[in-house]
């Protein structure tokens, strides 16, 4: 019973690593404590799980890179939370916060280019995916997103980059506004479904995307004409170990009647409810017998063949319930500011219906109200057109500050065009009592008297208003790192942006895509033989799927003697059949087992040291040749007498939700890890059923692996790759190297007990787009050092 206490404890120790960095030697307190007790400084702690290893794929929101910003950067007495994510100790001890940002790269570049990130992956341990790239990265991150309940009209039109409310007249020309868009005249609903490739750009499952294998469709494929009918949508989710899962689903017509309203058990463990947003809790979800597979069923028995649905970043929805439907339209996208930023739901409820939703004072949000509300605006867009719209948001900004200008409750020094009365209401009280959110992030460091940076290319999107911080626009990566080094050490919160800077790289994506699909297919592929004529291939499979799953294998006939092909899933499972059953005997038979030599493998020795010394695996060992009936319990049961032994992760199938013949067992560091594993070895070897080596390849590179699914036609070769033996390839690799350098080279200037972040925010192909990814690290005394 106390090894399993110990080993459950040392499980919860193992769910989050942990950077550290050097703190000032505190004063010793009347406790007890001698000054030889203090000789050492103190260390201070910042721990977070793993997402390269502990999380299913590894992949954070934006939202929570802003939560991690904005708690580093305020602390929890300037009403910041701890992130959600990761734990961060001792904040206020942190020197301060680097934001560096590599525009046009993305997790495929990390992936692909591994080698050439040489200083950053010796550099930074702690790794995570992020989605695909928004229309605007370093808002997202930074949370400068249009607040719907902002203190009055003027910040809320500084923030879009729009004139200042007191120059606004009720008279002004709204036809060219950036708010509606679509022009000024009156439009049936077809004008406003998404095309396809708005669609794909905005991330919504559609037939084809790699990221939309296995959804269901709703088989609404008929054409829509303006009478077609409109549905409003609406989901809640939760966290679960595989990401987000749908909780509750609201579906109504257009005449608001509900005709769907479901609670949904998810089927993976829940980690986080949501509470706050989606209202859902534990209890609630406890006698719900209702599964994804029920909701898609149905809904695809409600809707028409022409129907058309609609909500506020519907995309979400949709992914939540894991299905392809053709026609949306997207209340987001219909109502933007400048630059693509999007109001949300709850301000444009009130702007423009006059409807209070999601109040503060009811348990997250309702999702029957969500859809109405989504389905409302757009009915309201259809009959009284885009200038109408945008007319009622302006103005809804403007009393907002004007109202903040009036002396008493003067009625006729009110704006008098309102959507209703209730919204007037709203807009006659006190800035106090209507402001329910924070200030942003800049903002807040603003008001302390910070330093905010911002260093940039000048063709760089997305810099915050100048009224928030100081940004300085440069004309190459070299004079960035230049004014980087002089300007960094001086603010208390930098965001640097560099970028890889080459004219080909949106046509690239494609071919760098099929390159890194290739080889990884190589290298998880081994050539087991020679065999006799008549051999037993399941007898091989037998012998070989103890190295870990296999994804195919097939008999080689161009030889003598046959040969058999096997792929891996997983690229340890390969490595560890070359070196475990090389030479044995199967079938009778004393083989082989071998990779193929290609020009994806000619460097192998070098890549397979580079892996193996990659410092997110370090103290992690790849054990497989279990039986899949093993549960997490029993595994940590069966290496209970490894007593410092961190977590035992074991994986998921995506699909089936069902757990895989391997795991990953992390040890403090890699010497006791080598001694576990060389014990594990000889005591299992003798039965042929558990064996394992070093790990090699976190989750992000598999799902790089796997961004092209093995059935599709490969696109045919870039005229850049063929004909005048110019490789722009290496011309990227060139460029990566000097990133790398220049970031390290800034990162060596930076104060100790320094946070930084490095986000390469994902990009975008013709046919897709490409999820991004960061590193996170603390500056610490040693690293100044090459």
């Amino acid at each position: 019973m106390d090894k399993k206490n110990q080993m459950q404890k040392s499980k919860k120790e193992g769910e989050h690593e942990e950077l550290v960095v050097d703190s000032k030697r505190k004063k010793i307190e009347k406790d007890g404590k001698s000054a030889d007790a203090c000789e050492k400084p103190p260390r201070i702690k910042i721990a977070f799980a793993s997402p390269a290893l502990f999380h299913v794929n590894g992949e954070i929101s934006h939202e929570q890179i802003h939560e991690l910003l904005r708690y580093a950067a305020l602390g929890k007495y300037d009403s910041a939370a701890q992130p959600s994510w990761c734990h961060l100790y001792h904040q206020k001890h942190l020197a301060g916060v680097v934001v560096l940002i590599l525009q046009d790269a993305s997790r495929l570049h990390f992936s692909r280019f591994f080698l050439q990130f040489k200083h950053l992956r010796k550099t930074f341990k702690h790794r995570f995916g992020l989605p695909h790239p928004p229309s605007n990265f370093v808002s997202a991150v930074l949370g400068l997103q249009l607040n719907p309940t902002t203190k009055n009209g003027e910040e809320a039109c500084a923030e879009q980059g729009w004139s200042d409310p007191k120059t606004l007249d009720p008279s002004v020309d709204l036809e060219n506004s950036p708010i509606g868009g679509r022009g000024k005249e009156n439009h049936g609903l077809t004008r406003y479904v998404l095309s396809e490739e708005k669609m794909r750009e905005e991330q919504y499952p559609v037939l084809g995307s790699p990221d939309s294998r296995g959804f269901v469709h709703t088989e609404c494929s008929r054409k829509v004409t303006d009478s077609s009918p409109l549905f409003g949508l609406d989901c809640e989710m939760c966290l679960t170990n595989q990401g987000k899962e749908l909780t509750r689903i609201s579906l109504v017509d257009a005449n608001g009647r509900c005709l769907m309203d479901e609670l949904v058990k998810p089927h993976n463990q829940v980690l986080n409810y949501l509470t706050r947003f989606s209202g859902i809790t534990k209890e609630i979800l406890k006698p719900v017998k209702t599964r994804l597979k029920d909701v898609q069923n149905r809904l695809k028995h409600i809707l028409p063949s022409d129907a058309v649905l609609v909500g506020h970043s519907i995309n979400n929805d949709l992914q939540a319930l894991q299905m392809i439907h053709p026609n949306v339209i997207d209340t987001s996208l219909l109502f933007t500011g400048e630059s693509g930023r999007k109001f949300k739901l709850k301000f444009l409820a009130e702007a423009i219906l006059g409807k209070e939703i999601q109040r503060e004072d009811k348990l997250g949000h309702d999702s029957t109200e969500d859809a109405r509300a989504a389905l409302e605006l757009v009915q309201y867009l259809i009959l009284q057109g885009p200038r109408k719209s945008a007319e009622c948001i302006l103005t809804y900004m403007v009393m907002g500050h004007r109202n903040n200008n009036v002396s008493g409750n003067n009625p006729q020094a009110q704006p008098s065009c309102r959507p209703c009365d209730k919204l007037t209401k709203a807009l006659n009280e006190s800035p106090c009592e209507t402001s329910q959110t924070h200030p942003s992030l800049l903002e807040m460091l603003q008001s302390k008297n910070q330093r905010i940076l911002v260093l940039g290319r000048k063709e760089n999107k997305g810099f915050p208003p100048s009224r928030l911080c100081e940004n300085i626009m440069c004309t190459s990566n070299e004079e960035i790192l230049q004014r980087a080094r002089e300007e960094v050490p001086l603010s208390s919160f930098s965001i640097v942006q560099f970028s890889l800077n080459t004219d080909v790289q949106a046509n690239l994506m494609e071919e760098i895509n099929e390159k890194m699909r290739m080889k990884m297919s190589k290298m998880t592929s081994v050539y087991v033989g020679p065999f006799k004529k008549n051999f037993c291939l399941q007898s091989v499979k037998k012998a070989f799927q103890t190295c870990g799953p296999i994804l195919s294998l097939h008999i080689v006939t161009e030889t003598h003697q046959p040969y058999v092909c096997i792929q891996y899933e997983m690229l340890e499972a390969a490595q560890l059949a070359v070196e475990a059953l090389n030479g044995t005997d199967v079938e009778g038979c004393c083989i082989k087992v071998q990779r193929a030599v290609s020009e994806f493998t000619l460097d192998w020795d070098f890549m397979l040291k580079e892996l193996e010394e990659d410092l997110v695996n370090e103290g992690v060992v790849y054990i497989s040749g279990f039986k899949k009936t093993l549960t997490e319990k029993d595994l940590q049961q069966k290496f209970s007498h490894f007593q410092d032994i961190k977590a035992v992760f074991l994986p998921q199938d995506h699909k089936t939700g069902k757990l895989k013949n391997y795991c990953f067992l992390k040890f403090p560091n890699s010497a006791r890890a080598m001694d576990a594993l060389q014990e594990i070895n000889e005591q299992e070897n003798g039965s042929g059923k558990i064996q394992g080596r070093k790990a090699l390849t976190p989750g992000y590179f598999h799902e790089d692996a796997e961004c092209v699914p093995e059935d599709t036609e490969s696109p045919p070769p870039s005229k850049y790759f063929t004909g005048d033996g110019s490789h722009p390839e290496e011309d990227i690799k060139d460029i990566i190297r000097k990133l790398d350098k220049n970031i390290y080279k800034l990162y060596k200037t930076l104060q100790s007990n320094t946070l930084c972040v490095v986000l390469l925010p994902g990009t975008k192909s013709p046919r897709r787009s490409f999820s991004g990814f960061g590193l996170i690290g603390i500056k610490e005394e040693n690293s100044s050092n090459e």
